[in-house]
């Protein structure tokens, strides 16, 4: 090969070199340029994902915010301040459309606080959380709420014109813009039963995404689902300690309310009082003008109460005509006042269809009176009472508790039947049953004293009624006094019933066991044996103890029916004391409940239905109209 070749084919094969060598270099450079898209496009998704994971996280935050037993205003500013902080919004709040005498209007329902705030606080003459924004006729902002759509706004010094209810003036507006680089408003539409209003998004951007605004609309969408949620809740809590037709209190919080309370007076050495009110008349309402006329005025006294009730007053309906009033760090006198107040209100109020009303009320105070909260209790009831016996339409002042009350009496005579032995008990458990009675001595406390009868009954009973379960003498008790302030029952009678309630079936101590347990059909001498138990008691247990003996016609008489088919004497009708008719009843519907070696336990409405079908036969139908409707009360939610 010539040189001349040579070069020539070293010439073209250093082209092929080049050649190939500047289509690797396209090639990398192509690469290159892919690989930078490429970490374009992933940043870009990364960030789009890292968004999606924060818009998932803010969602989670308000359904854990939606399932939370917090308070709505509570719930809406956590979610609204994690809107703010987590998307970087410079500000977001709820205004809700509210209505009052001079017309509709908007008003803060989450007020946040930061710069924003305090620089818009600044631009307005009042509080920003107090002032009334009213959107004027035209704007824009009207047609979020609508057409029930999100809407998108880059003019601020327009919208802040139209919402404020006063000229802002270009000064103001310019000097806020400057303190805050908010470019946008984003307004949604929040509208869920029992509320309507908007949710605001102050945006530092001048414009928003579409992904943007979709997020804000499915969380307006969470807000509304989140209000529905914690308004449901509310509505529970409230109708769980709420009288529904009253709206008051019902006993279950009154009665935590007063054991709270007197464990505050206790620690603060403070007073509190007890107003103790009863409608007048209300069973003539009812029987004459129908039970609608009665509802009427129950709402009434519960209006009036509500109104001359301050905000930390506990207001309560207990009973069928039966209200309460706990008024917190207030004394005699200045109860004496208040309860003056609710019965004028009351006097002066015209009920559609039943005319004036009145109230008969008793008053008693905390630490000023006594120390314990069951007596308290007893003692406004009874001053009640003395105002309903002495012309109603009127407040007494409790006393003091007499020195003999009738839990003593009640002591005394359990005291005197197990020592003479009198209960079929071994001596040890008498002496020891002696001994916790005899405790009571060592103690002024009237809530100790019940507790224990009510113990000892139940141990007694226990005795000849195997499936006797603890604490039916205190519900039987507290059944009995119900029905008996129906009847509007003095205070000694209300007493002599107490006593009663606890003793009526003492004489069941004399009946042998295998007759209470028999379940087969009784014969005949066995029959006689159950009849005969209520003289026995009476006359062989109790006549022997002196100061028990009003009570002895009761229960002697206490298994009479109201047809004179009952025993020991055939009496009937109104020829039976009103008494024994309400231990009669009371005992006939614990007896029913309660297991029985022949039957099972009827429930609660099967044994009301079987009270009810013996209405003028073995009760009086008056008498179990009261019954049921002291049932009623006492299982009142």
């Amino acid at each position: 090969m010539g040189l001349f070749d040579w070069i020539k084919n070293s010439g073209d094969a250093l082209r092929q070199i080049e050649d190939k060598m500047y289509q690797q270099k396209s090639d990398f450079i192509e690469v290159y340029q892919r690989n930078i898209a490429l970490e374009k496009e992933i940043a870009l998704r990364t960030e789009e994902l890292r968004k999606a994971n924060q818009t998932l996280l803010t969602l989670e935050h308000v359904w854990d915010m939606m399932n939370s037993s917090r308070p709505l205003s509570s719930v809406l500013e956590t979610i609204v301040s994690s809107l703010h902080g987590e998307f970087g919004y410079l500000y977001s709040c709820i205004l809700q459309k509210q209505l009052d005498t001079q017309g509709s209007f908007f008003a803060f329902r989450t007020y946040l606080q930061n710069s924003f705030s305090e620089e818009l606080d600044k631009c307005i003459p009042n509080n920003l959380f107090e002032t009334r924004f009213i959107i004027k006729e035209g704007a824009e902002l009207n047609e979020v709420l609508k057409n029930r759509e999100i809407m998108y706004f880059d003019n601020l010094r327009k919208v802040l014109q139209e919402i404020l209810p006063f000229e802002l003036s270009d000064e103001k507006i310019d000097e806020f813009k400057q303190k805050n680089p908010a470019k946008s408003l984003i307004a949604l539409p929040i509208v869920s039963k029992g509320f309507t209003g908007l949710l605001l998004v102050f945006s530092p951007r001048e414009d928003a995404k579409d992904s943007e605004l979709n997020f804000l609309n499915l969380f307006a969408r969470q807000i509304e689902l989140a209000i529905t949620i914690a308004n449901l809740f509310e509505t529970v809590k409230k109708q769980a300690v709420t009288d529904p037709l009253t709206e008051l209190f019902n006993r279950r919080f009154y009665e935590d309310a007063l054991s709270r309370e007197a464990v505050r007076a206790l620690r603060l050495n403070q007073p509190f009082s007890l107003i103790s009110l009863d409608l007048d008349k209300l069973k003539h309402i009812n029987d004459t003008l129908g039970h609608a006329a009665g509802d009427a005025a129950i709402k009434t006294v519960a209006r009036v109460i509500n109104k001359n009730s301050r905000s930390v007053d506990v207001p309560s309906r207990v009973g069928g005509e039966e209200f309460t009033i706990i008024l917190p760090g207030v004394d005699s006198q200045g109860a004496l006042i208040a309860a003056e107040r609710i019965r004028s209100s009351l006097e002066q109020e015209h009920v559609e269809g039943v005319g004036q009303v009145t109230a008969s009320i008793g008053v008693a105070t905390f630490i000023e009176m006594t120390t314990d909260v069951d007596e308290l209790v007893e003692i406004a009831d009874k001053a009640m009472y003395f105002a309903k016996q002495n012309g109603r339409n009127q407040v007494k002042l409790a006393e003091a508790q007499e020195s003999v009350s009738w839990q003593d009496i009640a002591i005394d005579a359990f005291v005197q039947i197990l020592d003479q032995h009198k209960i079929p008990f071994g001596k040890k458990t008498a002496n020891e049953l002696i001994k916790r009675l005899q405790s009571r001595q060592e103690s002024n406390n009237g809530t100790f004293a019940k507790e224990l009868l009510f113990d000892v009954v139940d141990t007694i009973s226990k005795t000849y009624t195997p499936y006797y379960t603890s604490g039916t003498t205190k519900q039987k008790i507290e059944l009995a006094y119900a029905i008996a302030k129906r009847f509007e029952l003095t205070k000694a009678d209300m007493d002599k019933l107490k006593l009663a309630m606890l003793l009526y079936d003492i004489g069941n101590v004399m009946i042998p066991s295998d007759v209470l347990t028999k379940t087969t059909p009784l014969t005949k001498e066995e029959k006689e044996v159950i009849t005969k138990h209520p003289i026995l008691g009476a006359q062989e247990i109790l006549k022997p103890i002196s100061h028990v003996s009003s009570i002895i016609p009761i229960i002697e008489h206490h298994h009479e029916n109201w047809d004179g088919s009952g025993y020991p004497d055939n009496k009937k009708g109104d020829d039976i004391p009103l008494i024994s008719q309400i231990i009669l009843i009371v005992d006939s519907f614990y007896a029913m409940i309660s297991e029985r070696p022949y039957r099972k336990a009827f429930t609660k409405e099967e044994a009301i239905i079987e009270i009810q079908n013996l209405a003028g036969k073995k009760y009086s139908e008056e008498l179990v109209r009261e019954f049921k409707n002291a049932i009623k009360d006492i299982y009142m939610e």
